[in-house]
């Protein structure tokens, strides 16, 4: 039934109801909200209101599927695993978790082991994708008992969502307007209790109301470079691939402490021996393979080495604005900032001041350029 031919019948419902009637039946109020989710569903279908964002990564396949195939983050999976016996114990759902970190540390991956562990479901939904309350109505009803609804990006989720989630989070219950003007009424619907995991890139964008109802807060570090190598292992089995241990390590090195980085170089290395060495991988296959698409032995790109080629160059090593280096490289300053300077930063071959950016000895020595007398 479409929603405008529900009103139509809402509306002749209440003018022939006669004053004295009684309210409404639980089987006249399960239908009314069949057609309300109908009209809703309508609007708004979880299959094509997903954003094109929501994480589905190339080496899907290579995702642990329970916590004792995950390697790094001991800490995390630890207080996790206490939390997931005690609600198991109580036989209550999860409270809510916030996963905070940046890209490729693992957050989409608990928020698929977590409901494996659990023995329940998931829903996946992406932050921009969610624009209307409306867009977040199909996964909240149909939640089952204790499953798990993922929304990744939760930073991107407007104040109106944001809003409607509050009393999802706390009283696992949602307010349906049917209607419009003086004909519009409120249902009032409750949802099966759920566990919500939130991921996010910039915890600071969320609001503290938010922030504040989830549970559990988890903050996901850096992995180390034998982390890395034993991720790397594990993953060349799946793939069947023979890496030893020195070739796992190159790559390792060249990740930049992210999995996700190391899976990618894994699989390029895999598709360069079996192009050019019959399948064969050592340590210097391994060092070709990604010296071709230009990762150095800090896991350096071009870019990063042009950025700072151009900081040493042309401006002396600096300190220099961003401004001048992005117009000097021909590239949008932004780029610079949110892609490039984050891993150089960290990597202690640059800093920032406000004098402007310099660049520190050990890039010097990295590209075998002549440190500068002061």
């Amino acid at each position: 039934m479409r929603f405008a031919e529900f009103r139509r019948k809402e509306y002749d419902d209440s003018n022939t109801q006669p004053p004295s009637a009684e309210p409404h039946s639980n089987t006249a109020q399960q239908q009314s909200l069949n057609m309300a989710r109908e009209a809703v569903y309508q609007q708004s279908d979880p299959e094509t209101t997903q954003a094109d964002g929501i994480p589905r990564e190339q080496d899907h396949s290579l995702r642990p599927k329970l916590m004792d195939e995950m390697v790094g983050q001991r800490d995390v999976i630890e207080r996790l695993r206490i939390a997931i016996e005690a609600a198991k114990q109580r036989g209550e759902p999860l409270g809510h978790l916030l996963f905070d970190g940046p890209p490729g540390l693992g957050k989409t991956t608990f928020a698929t082991v977590i409901p494996a562990e659990m023995g329940t479901t998931v829903q996946m939904a992406n932050g921009a994708g969610l624009k209307a309350p409306k867009d977040l109505l199909p996964y909240l009803t149909n939640l089952s008992e204790g499953s798990v609804l993922f929304i990744d990006e939760i930073h991107r989720v407007p104040k109106t969502v944001e809003e409607y989630l509050y009393t999802a989070m706390e009283d696992f219950r949602i307010d349906i307007v049917l209607g419009e003007g003086v004909n519009a009424r409120t249902l009032n619907y409750e949802i099966q209790p759920f566990t919500l995991i939130g991921a996010t890139t910039r915890a600071g964008m969320l609001s503290a109301p938010l922030r504040d109802r989830f549970q559990i807060r988890e903050h996901l570090g850096w992995y180390t470079v034998e982390e890395l190598r034993e991720i790397v292992l594990r993953n060349s089995v799946k793939l069947q691939i023979a890496v030893d241990h020195d070739s796992a390590k190159v790559i390792a090195a060249r990740s930049r402490s992210t999995p996700r980085l190391a899976n990618n170089r894994l699989l390029w290395v895999r598709d360069y021996a079996q192009s050019k060495t019959n399948s064969k991988v050592d340590q210097e296959i391994t060092a070709a393979a990604l010296d071709m698409i230009g990762i150095d032995s800090l896991g350096l790109d071009k870019q990063d080495r042009n950025y700072l080629d151009t900081l040493m160059r042309i401006f002396a090593g600096g300190p220099t604005g961003l401004e001048a280096i992005a117009h000097t490289m021909n590239v949008s300053s932004d780029t610079l900032e949110d892609e490039v300077e984050p891993f150089l930063l960290r990597s202690e071959l640059m800093v920032r001041t406000r004098r402007g950016r310099i660049a520190t000895e050990k890039a010097y020595r990295h590209l075998g350029k002549t440190i500068p007398k002061p």
